[in-house]
Parts: structure tokens; sequence; C-alpha cells
């Protein structure tokens, strides 16, 4: 690789992060404002096509599978790439943070296959987080991450064959990185995430043994996966490594992207490891794209939203079919209940729902399944085991018996179940507390015994903004409005601020100094204004740091 040029981006209005100008540096800097300037053009263009195609289902009310793309889903021949010796067994992958050194180390060393290492909705981009991040992994890979904490505790990586897999997940197409500038204009959060890592780490883990393999979130197209494939070959040639070096898993967590699983697999096959069932971020996505549908496309509580509903099923079975068509992983999605340590009823329950969710998706063909927490580690690890036995997935079955139809993905009004005032109570709860943790820097929290990310959040303030445009009545006979809504929102803003710290929020510690009139305010804004916000984290983040 040429000695890069001096770089035109520019660091603005960043506090400084400790350690920081072992991540920005010059050479660094300059493969950042190479991808800005030749695929941000391409990412403007494809985030206009997003509103385009949100305003065809306004009008039409449906969607279905792609007329223009029949050739690519009909041809039987392709596959994806095979996948490397790190990415065979993906049995328990778990999720979290790359910002916390604790966390790093032990999820690093939780048991998992995999660590989702995690810049998007599990992480609130503050820019000590963008920084802090890159440098754990860089640490890790390295392992200098060792650390005692302020209570004597140490903290050690185990031996190297014992460790979890890395796949980082940078944010996605439609935030940008506001304290990266090149030209005036900022980076996007997805170059900025997968540039300064690939960067400083595609040779680095090439001679560990592994490679540079990514989750990539909010995809709602094939022609959003063509970009990332392009960023990847650019990515590689630039660095000088081997073209197919890069892996990447997709999570189909947008209702666009269901309808086009197999083309995804298909402009990414040379890179494709396999694809995810994203279902927090799918259930918000088709409260989104629907969200003025009318009654037919009311969700129900979201807790009552489970993975047997019909519509459910049928995105779940789709994707393993479409995945081991074409000779990819199949990962099943997250297991969020929070083991209680302390209150053996709770862990109980946790583990049975846990158990119950694990064993439909290895029944189901699923070659392996996300938790939240270490504890859930052998719980969804023995469920695969019981599948799987010594394969290292089970890609031979193809579930050649799913037959799915473009009306069965959006068939929500199969549900019997009904909006309640207590599911509503839950959402402005939810809501609250989770934005306040997200303004102070927290992006994974632990809510009512569940782990909640950006994800859940955008479901709550969807669901309130879609049940009071479409006049829900709840099952106490009240019909959801902006004032109810108010109302709720203010007695919520009361407890939240005198007891969040307890189990409503086990991560909320710092009462005094939360910033929970901004989240109250925040939500309020997100789930009443007439003009429906795209993502609730782009109004948070002008407000964070």
């Amino acid at each position: 690789m040429s000695a890069p040029a001096p770089s035109p981006l520019a660091v603005v209005e960043a506090p400084y992060v400790e350690r920081q100008e072992e991540v920005l540096t010059d050479a660094a800097l300059a493969f950042l404002a190479a991808l800005h300037r030749r695929f941000t053009p391409r990412r403007d263009e494809l985030l206009a096509l997003r509103a385009t195609r949100r305003a065809e289902i306004a009008r039409t009310g449906r969607l279905d599978f792609l007329a223009e793309t029949a050739s690519v889903r009909a041809d039987t021949d392709w596959r994806v790439a095979g996948a490397p010796a790190a990415l065979q067994d993906r049995r328990v992958e778990i999720t979290g943070p790359a910002d916390d050194r604790k966390m790093t180390v032990n999820a690093l060393n939780s048991g998992a296959r995999v660590w989702l290492a995690d810049f998007e909705d599990a992480s609130a981009p503050a820019w000590r987080n963008v920084v802090a991040g890159q440098l754990n992994l860089i640490d890790a890979y390295e392992r200098r991450i060792d650390f005692t904490s302020p209570e004597g505790r140490t903290y050690a990586l185990g031996p190297a064959d014992e460790l979890a897999t890395v796949v980082m997940r940078p944010r996605g197409w439609h935030l940008d990185e506001r304290h990266l500038t090149v030209d005036g204009r900022p980076v996007p959060g997805a170059l900025t995430d997968f540039g300064l890592y690939f960067f400083h780490n595609a040779r680095r883990l090439l001679d560990l043994g592994r490679g540079p393999y990514f989750y990539l979130p909010k995809t709602e197209s094939h022609l959003e996966a063509r970009l990332w494939n392009d960023v990847f070959v650019f990515a590689q040639e630039y660095v000088g490594v081997d073209r197919g070096t890069v892996r990447a898993t997709v999570l189909i967590e947008t209702i666009t992207a269901a309808y086009e699983m197999e083309e995804i697999l298909y402009e990414l096959r040379e890179h494709a490891s396999g694809l995810n069932a994203g279902r927090w971020d799918y259930l918000f996505s088709l409260v989104k794209n629907f969200r003025d549908g009318g009654e037919k496309f009311v969700l129900p509580d979201r807790n009552a939203v489970t993975m047997t509903a019909p519509f459910m099923r049928a995105y779940t079975e789709l994707l393993v079919r479409t995945c081991h068509k074409r000779g990819a992983h199949a990962i099943g999605g997250m297991a969020a209940f929070i083991p209680s340590r302390r209150d053996p009823e709770v862990n109980a329950v946790a583990l049975e729902k846990v158990r119950a969710d694990k064993n439909r998706e290895a029944a189901d063909g699923f070659d392996g399944s996300w938790v939240a927490h270490p504890d859930l580690v052998p719980v969804a690890r023995a469920c695969f085991d019981a599948v799987l036995g010594d394969r290292p997935h089970q890609k031979d079955r193809l579930r050649e018996d799913v037959v799915v139809t473009a009306d069965q993905l959006i068939a929500v009004d199969s549900l019997r179940a009904r909006p309640t005032a207590a599911g509503l109570r839950n959402a402005v709860q939810v809501g609250i507390r989770y934005i306040e943790a997200w303004l102070r820097g927290v992006g994974a929290v632990a809510i009512f015994h569940l782990m909640e990310d950006a994800a859940t959040a955008e479901i709550s303030r969807s669901q309130i903004w879609q049940w009071v445009n479409a006049g829900v009545v709840l099952d106490t006979g009240e019909k959801v409005t902006e004032a109810l809504v108010r109302r709720i929102a203010a007695e919520e803003l009361a407890a939240a601020g005198g007891d969040a710290a307890g189990d409503g929020n086990a991560a909320a510690g710092g009462n005094a100094a939360g910033a929970w009139q901004q989240a109250h305010d925040l939500l309020l804004e997100v789930a009443l204004s007439e003009d429906y916000a795209d993502f609730l984290t782009l109004p948070a983040y002008e407000l964070l740091d």
C-alpha cells in the first residue's frame, strides 16, 4: 500500500478521548476520506430511495417480491462464499457494546462462539464510545486489555482458542458521525465505524487466524447490500488483503429487506456469511412502514407479539429456507431476558422463556442464535447442541417445505391480541428510561428484566404514534389520545426520576444527574409529532456529546 496523501478529513467539536491518536492516525483518516468521497453520494441516493419506497407503501398498503430480480431468485446455481473456519460454528452468539472494557473481556470469555461487538443499537454514539470501542478491540487483539476494576477485581482474557470470534456491527446508513467531516460534510457513521476497524485490524486479524467480519444493520434493499459489497472490494484493495477476506452477516430487520433476502445474499455473495432474524427492529420497521395503514396493521403490545405469531413465523421460516438454499448461516433472534441472581423466581421464568425460544429456533433449522447475557450462553448452547450434536451447523436442512407468500409477511391482523393500557404504559416507561440512559451514553439498558436497546425504544415510541393516530381503544375502554399519553408520561417522569435505579432500570445509576426531562420531552416529540421521525436516534444525537 502506498503512503497516504494528507487527509482532508477534520475532527470537529469533539472532546478529547484518551489515546484517540492511536485510532485517528493520518493513514486511517485518509482511508476514511477515501471511503467518504467514493461512497457517501451513493449512500445519499439510497436514503432518498427509502423515502420513495415508503411513500409507495403508504399509497398501496402492501409489499411484494421484486419482479425485476425474479431471475436471481429462480437461478438455483449460485451460492455464497464458503464460511471461514472461525465462522463455521455459530451456535451461540452474545451481543453487547464494544465501548466498555469489562464487557469486552466478559463477552470474549463468555463461551459463546461469536461476540457481536456493537457500535450500533447497543451503543450510544457519543464520541467517547466511538473511540473507546475501537481501542478496546485493538487492545483485545493485542492481548493488552486485562485490567483491575476500582473494586479490585481482575479481568483477563482466557486462552486464545477459547475466545469468541468477533463480528463487528457498525452504525446504519442513516446516521452520520458529526465529529468527522470531509469537505465540510460529516462522514456516515457506517463508514466511520467500518473504516477505522477494518483499517486497523484487517491484517492483525488475519495474523490471528481470523478475519474482518461484520454484521450489517438496518439494510432495506439489495441495492444497499450492493453498496456494502463495493465498500468491501475497495477496502480490501486499499489495504492490500485478498478480495473475499471480509465476511458479512446481514440483519434482516426491516420489512422491506424481508422481500429481498435472496437478492441481498446475491449482491454480497463473495463476502456473505449469513442472515440474522433481527426481530425487534423488524417489528419497528413494520410499524414504521405501515403506520398509517389503519386497523389492519395495528400491532398489539410489544410483548404480545411472539415469534409464534403467523407473520413472524413466515419471516423466520423464509429466512432459514433462503439461507440454506444459498449455503449461508441462518442466525436466530435476540433473547433479551436478563437472568436475576437475586430473585430465583424471576430467574426461572427468564431461563424457561429463553429455553423455549432457542429450542424452537434450533428445531426450525437455525444454525445459531443471540443472547444478551453470559448466563444465557449455556442455556442457548444446550438447545442447539441437542439438535446439532457435533455438526457445526445444519445448512443441509433446506426447508423446501416452506412456502411464504407476500401477504403472509404482513398479515398483522392474524393476531388476536389487542393493545392494552398496561402495554401503553410500558411503552412510555421503556421509552423514557431508555432515552435517558442513551443521552448519558449508555446504549444497552436493563429495564424490567429485559435488555433494551435502541430497537426496542423505537418499537415503543412507534407504537404510541400508531395507536394515537389509529384511534386505538384499549382494554380499559380508554381511547389512546395525545392527552392520555402526556398524562402517563408525566406520571412516569415523576416515578423514573425518583426510583429508576431500582428494578425498573438496573443500569440507570446517578439519577440526580440524569437527563430525565430531556428524555421525557424527546419521547413525546418522536411519539406525538404529526411528522413521524424515521429514527428517534436522529434528534437524540443532537443532544449527545
